[in-house]
């Protein structure tokens, strides 16, 4: 049993950040899991590392690379971690239809990478989401 460090959660995002998929593998297991919370189209499971990094990649389209998740807290035991995030952007083209919602995001590890991964939206941050992505 390992024991996920806040170094390690942030190195993960900041790779991540980088949209470089070699450093993303650096983080992220190449036979992970995200699920993405809501009913829109982003919504659902992304079944590989691959899949995750094209979801990423959407995200950033459709927000004009506007879309930002500023870290509040993250909380580690064993081979787990939880982030508490606030997200926010604008829609590319749309300025004015914008997001602004706190996130947690759940992460099992495994040999250090990220395994697997569930984001959760809470209060009307769920409907505010999913009519950002719409």
């Amino acid at each position: 049993m390992a024991l996920i460090t806040a170094e390690q959660v942030k190195a993960a995002y900041d790779a991540l950040a980088t949209g470089e998929r070699d450093r993303i593998a650096e983080h992220w297991a190449e036979d992970m899991r995200w699920l993405v919370p809501g009913h829109n189209r982003l919504s659902g499971w992304k079944d590989d590392l691959d899949a995750f990094i094209g979801f990423m990649a959407e995200v950033g389209r459709l927000s004009g690379n506007s879309f930002r998740m500023d870290p509040i807290a993250v909380m580690f035991a064993d081979d787990f971690s939880a982030d508490v995030t606030h997200n926010r952007g604008s829609r590319a083209e749309e300025p004015d239809r914008v997001l602004n919602i706190d996130v947690v995001h759940f992460l099992k590890w495994r040999d250090g990478k990220v395994i697997e991964g569930r984001g959760a939206i809470f209060g009307d941050g769920t409907t505010q989401y999913d009519a950002f992505w719409a």
